[in-house]
C-alpha cells in the first residue's frame, strides 16, 4: 500500500517526499504537499489524503463511499481520502494522484 502509493508520487516530475505529522507526505520540492499518507493515523483504517479539484471528492464519495472520505483538517479544502486497506483500482488512485500533484504544481514565474 504504502510502497504503491510511494512508486507513484515519487516517479511524478519534481516530487520528494519528507515526514509530517509522522507520516509520508509528498511535495513538489519547491512548493506544496499534494499528497500524505495516513497509517492510522486519526482511525483504525490506512489511507492516503490527496489533494482534489473543486467537486472530486463529492462525486468519489457518492460513487464509493467505501472506497473514498472526507478527510479531517484538509477535506474543508476539497482533499479527497482513499483507504487503502481494501482492495482499490491502482490506475484511478495513481490518476488522482497525478492530478494532485498537477493542481499543486508552483506556476511558471512565480517562486515558492
Amino acid at each position: 500500500m504504502l510502497e504503491f502509493v510511494r512508486e507513484t508520487c515519487l516517479a511524478l516530475p519534481d516530487t520528494a517526499e519528507k515526514v509530517s505529522w509522522g507520516e509520508p507526505v509528498w511535495h513538489h520540492r519547491k512548493g506544496k504537499i499534494f499528497a500524505m499518507f495516513a497509517d492510522r493515523h486519526h482511525n483504525d483504517r490506512v489511507s492516503v489524503w490527496i489533494a482534489a479539484r473543486p467537486g472530486v471528492q463529492e462525486a468519489l464519495i457518492q460513487e464509493s463511499p467505501e472506497q473514498y472520505f472526507r478527510p479531517p483538517y484538509v477535506g474543508v479544502k476539497g482533499w479527497v481520502g482513499a483507504y487503502l486497506d481494501i482492495e482499490f483500482d491502482r490506475t484511478e488512485l495513481a490518476e488522482l494522484l497525478s492530478e494532485a500533484h498537477a493542481l499543486t504544481a508552483p506556476k511558471p514565474g512565480r517562486k515558492s
